[in-house]
């Protein structure tokens, strides 16, 4: 499995725009989901789309004057990969570590119970 390395805050914020609007968007499209939530400048935008280019996260098609940008590393496999990494470095890969920190985290019922039926669907 390829690496998928963590992504700066600014990074991370457009790929989740991204993300969320499915498919090949164009820079204003990311700039308008970003607007309530972590708004920043055209030009920042453009640079952030760039930088994850270069990372390998988007591939880049010009159209007209404009770029379209397409995710080439799905949102969960980075949350996979993510996940993982988390578990090594905080827990040392031990997962009674995490699910005891994870229960103490002040979990309701209701994502408890949530967690386990996720659990058991898994299992199946």
């Amino acid at each position: 499995m390829k690496q998928i390395n963590r992504l700066p805050d600014a990074e991370l914020a457009v790929m989740q725009a991204i993300w969320s609007l499915e498919g090949a968007v164009s820079r204003l499209e990311v700039e308008t989901v970003l607007e309530a939530s972590y708004p920043m400048a055209p030009t920042t935008i453009l640079t952030l789309l760039s930088r994850l280019e270069e990372r390998g996260f988007l591939q880049v098609d010009k159209q007209g004057r404009a770029n379209r940008y397409t995710p080439l590393i799905p949102r969960a496999a980075y949350l996979a990969a993510q996940s993982r990494t988390f578990l090594d470095k905080l827990c040392g890969g031990d997962m009674h570590v995490f699910a005891t920190a994870l229960n103490d985290s002040g979990l309701s019922a209701e994502d408890k119970a949530e967690l386990r039926r996720l659990l058991d669907e898994e299992a199946l």
